[in-house]
């Protein structure tokens, strides 16, 4: 069959049941620490957005993990679930590095190579999803590994998020 041969859910479980959980547990744990100190957040456009990107970026993965979880799913309908998730995380990202540049947030926390990277990888992630709609079984393996990839972005976003905060309120 030829389903099997590009993406047998069977072999991909693990995987996102792990991305899935982990990106559901990071979410929670960057969203009690903004709580914490959202004025902080609150005040700077950098913070602000970066945020929202840092909630939405896990978010997508969670959503990208359930969706494959879900029974019958062909590589067609992963590759345009996943598509549809990366484009409107990527579009998410991009506005707020837009948004903290326009409003002149704290620009000593915005990196291009953080701007290039993590665009980067939900690039990959969207080229991975229609090669895996249009039956590349290369198209599954870009896609994971831009995400897992991206996981370094979002996680040292998150901690430059607190730090970031923390710097501000002094």
């Amino acid at each position: 069959m030829v389903t099997s041969e590009i993406y047998n859910p069977e072999q991909w479980n693990n995987f996102f049941i792990l991305i899935g959980t982990g990106s559901a547990t990071l979410a929670g744990l960057v969203f009690v620490a903004m709580t914490i100190n959202l004025k902080g957040v609150a005040k700077d456009a950098t913070h602000r957005y970066r945020a929202i990107n840092m909630l939405s970026g896990f978010t997508s993965v969670f959503v990208i993990g359930s969706l494959a979880l879900m029974g019958g799913q062909t590589y067609h309908s992963l590759g345009i679930e996943w598509l549809t998730v990366s484009l409107f995380a990527a579009a998410i990202n991009t506005n707020g590095y837009v948004q903290a540049f326009r409003l002149r947030g704290s620009l000593y926390a915005l990196s291009l190579f953080r701007i290039v990277g993590g665009s980067l990888c939900y690039l990959g992630q969207i080229i991975g999803s229609l090669l895996l709609y249009l039956g590349s079984k290369a198209g599954i393996y870009i896609s994971a590994i831009a995400l897992i990839v991206n996981f370094y972005f979002l996680v040292s976003g998150s901690w430059l998020l607190i730090v970031g905060t923390l710097h501000g309120s002094e």
